[in-house]
């Protein structure tokens, strides 16, 4: 702006507006002329600088200025862009008369004649020292405060624009989030949400929620940049200025994540202990009524031979046979109650559960049918377990029959033994230690929620009016709980079931040395044959496992140790028993072999050269035969 003065008289309106401004004093305004002195001064810069008029006309304006700003030239400078631009305005330290200093606000224009001569500068000083340190003091706060919110750890603090765009990152929403600062601003915060949130729109409802009524509080799963989840709460609150616009968003997020574990575990420890003393008063109960029951059914029993003895003919034999029948169902039905009420009479010893499940391997696979996929993993260097035998078998097999029940179309079942270390509370009801866990899984149709926490009552079943009496899998869980184990389901409908079985290990010098106990696979394509051979190794103490093909005894060989081969020589399809044998002697030396055949051996040596680097027994072969065999195979 360019500033012209022209003379004035006494009493013109220039000499009245030179009178209004030496008596503003609220402003410092004086004139400096083309060399930066002063000439003029009036009461407003008396009030801020402290000089009279008589004390600063004819001084140079740099005065004013701090001794740095003046070593660095800023007085001449000031006015060089007023003179250049027509204008120099900016904000800065001053100093008084007193040497105190005050922050000034500065507007320097040129000042210009009619002809256009430079006739100095008109200075405007106005002291905003007080707007100054309030604003100082504001940024002071502000910076304080952010400072505070970055330093939070615990918190994730940032906030919002009103579209759900990430403006700012603390640390503590880099600890917990994953994210630099970096790498969020600009995103949009839905990213943090899950699939299944972002897909029922909860990022849109909760800006909506907060813009509406001020606050969105809740929580939920929300998604780290590694792509893990962790449970948190959420407080969004919204953010308006004095006339009442929406800024955006201030978003508080915590991790629960361990409260949430901590929380849901004394739910399934609470719901566990309900579970168990809702199973030990059934059992209380159902022990007593068996108890109860079996001493009526001993009165009925010998009442009923007392009558036998007594009767005159034959003519009632018919209906005492069918009330012994009744009572001997009767026995059988109390026998398993007691197993679930875990008072059953036990004979516990010391067993290695590999052996026992290898020895009733046919048996279980007979529990199948042809459309379901048997299959046994047995973990090498099992630990010992104290249990009874036949009451085990048992239980395995009851769990085999349910596992089969499950798959009508056919499917895949497994039997697994593995020797585990557990946690305390790792397993409900098990204290920590060493136990041998074995499991039956199936691809069946699985339990639901309901199902698996009923599955272990007594008289509950989900087969058809007939084909179950719902104690199958109490008398499993009584015999394990009397054995100082567990019974644990896992399920799914649809995607199959694993019962496993935890019974506590025994480790030392004590154990039974059953690797004494040599197993044979048996190879027999007859079942009726299979059956026998299987008998008669059994009375004989071996550990029995069965193969009905060359081919399948290959995998046999390939998934356990086997201490003999005893294979049939003709088989319907695959390799036949020689061959089986020649890849036994070179794989597994130390497995000893014994071949069989109906045909006598000079036939077969005709046919098979190599017959003769192995023992053989003719069939049919007798206990006797084969005891001979043995003694002599290698």
């Amino acid at each position: 702006m360019i500033n012209r003065v022209t003379n004035s008289s006494p009493g013109s309106d220039s000499q009245r507006f030179q009178y209004l401004i030496a008596g503003i004093s609220d402003y410092a305004i004086y004139m400096l002329d083309p060399d930066g002195y002063i000439t003029s001064w009036n009461a407003g810069a008396q009030r801020f600088k402290g000089y009279t008029e008589v004390e600063i006309i004819g001084e140079h304006f740099s005065r004013f200025y701090t001794q740095e700003d003046r070593a660095s030239g800023l007085p001449a400078r000031a006015l060089g862009i007023a003179l250049s631009e027509g204008k120099y305005e900016s904000e800065g330290w001053r100093v008084r008369k007193d040497g105190t200093r005050f922050w000034a606000h500065v507007v320097i224009d040129p000042i210009y004649d009619n002809e256009g001569r430079m006739l100095g500068y008109a200075k405007v000083t106005r002291d905003v020292t007080d707007r100054k340190h309030a604003e100082d003091a504001l940024r002071e706060s502000e910076q304080r405060f952010r400072l505070l919110v970055q330093g939070v750890t615990d918190y994730a603090i940032f906030m919002l624009s009103p579209q759900g765009i990430v403006t700012n990152w603390n640390i503590g929403a880099q600890r917990i989030k994953g994210y630099t600062e970096e790498e969020i601003v600009g995103s949009h915060f839905s990213r943090f949400y899950t699939e299944e949130d972002r897909a029922q729109g909860l990022p849109a409802l909760a800006l909506d929620t907060a813009s509406k009524v001020g606050r969105w509080e809740r929580e939920g799963w929300r998604v780290r940049k590694d792509g893990t989840r962790f449970w948190a709460h959420v407080v969004i609150d919204a953010i308006y200025d004095e006339t009442g616009e929406l800024l955006g968003f201030a978003k508080i997020t915590r991790d629960l994540t361990e409260k949430k574990a901590a929380s849901d575990a004394l739910a399934e420890v609470n719901a566990a202990l309900f579970q168990a003393q809702k199973m030990e008063s059934i059992g209380q109960l159902t022990g007593g009524i068996a108890h109860d029951f079996n001493n009526l059914l001993s009165v009925l029993a010998s009442g009923l031979e007392v009558l036998n003895m007594q009767r005159a003919s034959n003519a009632d034999a018919r209906t005492f046979d069918s009330m012994r029948r009744a009572i001997d169902r009767g026995a059988t039905l109390t026998q398993q109650l007691l197993a679930f009420a875990r008072q059953q009479p036990l004979q516990p010893e010391l067993h290695n559960v590999n052996r026992l499940i290898t020895g009733f391997e046919s048996v279980l696979r007979r529990a199948g049918n042809a459309s379901i996929e048997f299959d046994i993993a047995l973990a090498p260097s099992l630990p010992s377990t104290v249990l009874d035998r036949a009451r085990f078998e048992s239980a395995l097999l009851n769990l085999v029959v349910n596992a089969r029940d499950a798959m009508p179309e056919g499917g895949k079942l497994l039997i697994r033994t593995n020797a585990v270390s557990l946690k305390q509370q790792e397993v409900s009801g098990l204290a920590a230690g060493d136990y041998v866990k074995v499991s039956v899984c199936d691809s069946g149709s699985g339990m639901s929620p309901e199902t698996i926490r009923r599955a272990f009552e007594p008289f509950f079943t989900t087969k058809e009016v007939g084909k179950g009496t719902g104690l199958g899998l109490s008398q499993v869980y009584g015999f394990i709980k009397q054995s100082g184990g567990e019974v644990v389901i896992k399920s799914e409908l649809g995607k199959g079931t694993e019962i496993s079985i935890y019974l506590p290990a025994v480790h030392g010098s004590d154990e039974v040395d059953e690797d004494k106990t040599e197993t044979v696979l048996i190879v027999e394509d007859e079942s009726d044959l299979m059956d026998m051979a299987t008998s008669l190794f059994l009375n004989m103490g071996y550990n029995v496992l069965t193969a009905p093909s060359g081919n399948e005894a290959l995998a046999v060989l390939r998934a356990r140790p086997v201490d003999i081969l005893f294979t049939d020589i003709v088989m319907p399809e695959g390799i036949d028993g020689i061959e089986l044998a020649q890849f036994t002697r070179k794989n597994y030396p130390e497995t000893k072999i014994v071949v069989a055949s109906g045909f006598p051996l000079p036939t077969l040596r005709e046919r098979h050269a190599d017959i003769n680097d192995f023992s053989f027994v003719n069939k049919p072969y007798r206990l006797s035969d084969l005891a001979r065999v043995l003694r002599t195979a290698s």
